[in-house]
Order: C-alpha cells, then structure tokens, then sequence
C-alpha cells in the first residue's frame, strides 16, 4: 500500500488549516506609510481577505489630541475600506489607526502607520 495518498490528504488538511487561521492583513494604502501628500478626499486601505465592516475602521490622529472622523463604505468585493473625512485636515504629521475583522473567521487585526500632510 502507497503512502501518496495518506502524505496527500495530511498536506490538504495542513493547507486547509493554515489558510483558515489567516488575519485580515493590510496589502495596501492610499496614502501610504510615510508619505507626503496633499490632504486627501478619501482614505483606502485594502485587505489580504474580506472583512465585516460592522467591526472594522481606521482613526485619525495627530499627536496633540486633534482628530478628523471619517465615514466609510466597503468595497464590492469586501476587501477595500475607503474612509472620507468629514472635516479638512490640518498640515502636520498623522497617524492612521485601523482595525479590521475577517468575515471568514471572524479573527481581528490592527495596525498603524504615519503620514504627513502638506
């Protein structure tokens, strides 16, 4: 009796596995990390997996406590929050924080990254 069939199905399984325990990474963002640029109109952060906009959003920062709220929308195929600010930014260093849930397993993730407006 072969063991290709038994290696097989264990390796399928570990795949399987793997896959399912996978977060909501973040794989791009508008602006980036580190960048300069004018003061947006709309804020972009996309995922690695779809995610349950119900619990996820970003947050806007500055160092001295000033903040810009937003109101987002989700993609069509689920993997993209776009964030609009409902009120003009100041020029200065920002910190976007995020949050975002996998509508798959439901696990959480976050993250932050910097940028400065002009």
């Amino acid at each position: 009796m072969s063991s290709r069939p038994f290696l097989a199905v264990v390796f399928g399984t570990c795949l399987s596995a793997s896959s399912a325990l996978a977060h909501a990474g973040l794989v791009e963002s508008d602006p980036a990390k580190d960048s300069t640029v004018s003061p947006p109109k709309a804020i972009k952060l996309t995922f690695s997996e779809k995610i349950v906009p119900a619990f996820s959003g970003i947050k806007l920062s500055m160092g001295h406590g000033m903040a810009v709220s937003t109101k987002t929308s989700l993609s069509d195929d689920g993997k993209t929050l776009t964030a609009r600010p409902t009120s003009p930014f100041m020029s200065g260093k920002w910190t976007l924080s995020w949050h975002a849930t996998s509508a798959d397993d439901g696990h959480k993730s976050e993250g932050s990254y910097d940028f400065t407006i002009k």
